[in-house]
């Protein structure tokens, strides 16, 4: 029986940023370094196959520290924690090794320093979220205030609306969140933002990329965890952009086939915890089923790379 044809787009850049892929390195090289068992404070990133393969290393996860025996190295995750949390891990003399994205890192250091210009925090952000969690936790509580939308700002109680400064979570929808920095501004014409924006470049990288895809075809699926935040937005993103269905699905096994009956284009695209074995392994599921032709949507070209932390790169 002949195949139907069906165009897959694939947009680029997607998958694996530079955070994330130095993250996955530190606990491999921990793991080299100490032996197993290293403990990882959270998933390191949002990506169940990759968690499950680093466990299978010997990496242990759990979600406080006091989870933690004080004579193994425990590495915190991408998403940055509270500033307690290394402070219990020195007071412990426990070996930590911190997995904070640098860009994540830039918006906590953005925060300390308005914090010392006496300027209270407004954090456009996910509530919940690990790194809301995290940056908010760099401050005394209730030194941050968090909006996640254009309404909250309308209702957020500031303590003096012209000692005002704002920072925001990395993997936010880039559209959405000038929206809601459009109303801090109106609301507190003082305020004070970052010197470049929060957003880190695969947040926004791989938002233009679904955005040059979205229009062209039937139906989008993003490759990306539930719990991932800049995955669920490039669903939002695909959706806002033209695209008539979009999908999030961790693996091939969890593509909704019904919904794509009689579709003849289909774009993919990646959360940036997502590993490109992940994504091959939908475009096999498709041409298990069509005539596959492969066309890539290329935005833009990324070279940044992290460098590890200084103790995994010096000898045990």
């Amino acid at each position: 029986m002949t195949k139907p044809p069906l165009t897959l787009y694939l947009a680029a850049p997607r998958g694996f940023c530079a955070g994330v892929d130095r993250a996955i390195k530190i606990v491999e090289m921990a793991l080299g370094k100490w032996g197993a068992p290293v403990f990882v404070r959270h998933e390191i990133v949002h990506n169940k196959y990759v968690v499950d393969d680093l466990r299978a290393k010997g990496a242990v996860f759990v979600e406080e520290l006091d989870e933690c025996p004080n004579d193994r190295p425990v590495i915190f995750s991408a998403h940055g924690v509270p500033r307690a949390v290394p402070a219990e891990a020195a007071w412990r003399e426990m070996i930590y090794v911190d997995a904070t994205c640098p860009l994540v890192s830039k918006v906590h250091i953005e925060a300390a320093r308005h914090a010392e210009n006496g300027l209270q925090m407004i954090m456009i952000g996910h509530a919940g979220h690990p790194e809301t969690i995290g940056t908010m936790g760099q401050l005394p509580e209730g030194e941050v205030l968090l909006v996640e939308t254009v309404e909250d700002v309308a209702r957020v109680q500031v303590r003096d609306p012209e000692r005002l400064a704002f920072v925001t979570q990395t993997t936010l929808s880039v559209d959405d969140t000038a929206d809601i920095v459009a109303a801090l501004q109106a609301r507190f014409p003082s305020i004070v933002g970052p010197h470049k924006e929060d957003i880190c470049y695969a947040t926004t990288n791989r938002q233009e990329a679904v955005k040059a895809v979205a229009p062209r075809v039937d139906a989008l699926l993003v490759v990306g965890a539930p719990n991932s935040s800049n995955s669920k937005r490039l669903v939002e993103v695909a959706s806002k952009a033209g695209c008539a269905y979009a999908q999030l699905v961790q693996r091939a096994a969890e593509i909704d086939w019904r919904a794509l009956d009689g579709i003849k284009s289909v774009g993919i695209t990646a959360g940036a915890s997502a590993p490109e074995v992940l994504i091959e392994e939908v475009i096999d599921a498709f041409r298990a089923r069509y005539a596959v032709t492969v066309e890539k949507v290329e935005t833009a070209v990324e070279n940044v790379e992290f460098k590890v932390p200084r103790v995994l790169r010096e000898p045990a």
